[in-house]
């Protein structure tokens, strides 16, 4: 039984949160942060606004993960532009930025660890 755990656990670990999607590219925080200085990209922090008034990155448009109208938030951005995104952790970004891919956004970039990485890195 505790081998069975160990198995599932090792296995979600390596493939529970991966990418499965070719236009979303995970950045280290150092990449992150050379990229987002242009001022054509969309950063967009997907935290709840609790989390976003505590602190977020510059320039960053806080569009909540949890609210009943995230979908129709995100669809509104621009295809045709770059889309920038982070979360606490990584675990909601990641989410986000696959259904951005669905909705035929073709150049999105994840914060790898999230907010809590970039603070490590500042």
């Amino acid at each position: 039984m505790s081998n069975n755990i160990i198995v599932f656990s090792v296995f979600f670990l390596l493939f529970g949160c991966q990418v499965n999607n070719r236009h979303v590219k995970i950045l280290p925080p150092e990449m992150f942060k050379n990229q987002i200085t242009d001022p054509s990209v969309q950063l967009i922090d997907v935290r709840t606004a609790n989390e976003f008034k505590s602190g977020h990155i510059k320039s960053a448009t806080n569009i909540d993960y949890y609210s009943s109208n995230f979908s129709n938030q995100m669809s509104k951005l621009n295809k045709e532009k770059p889309v920038y995104i982070y979360c606490r952790s990584g675990n909601r970004s990641i989410k986000a930025a696959n259904l951005l891919a669905k909705l035929g956004f073709t150049e999105i970039y994840d914060l790898e660890g999230g907010f809590l990485n970039w603070e490590n890195n500042e």
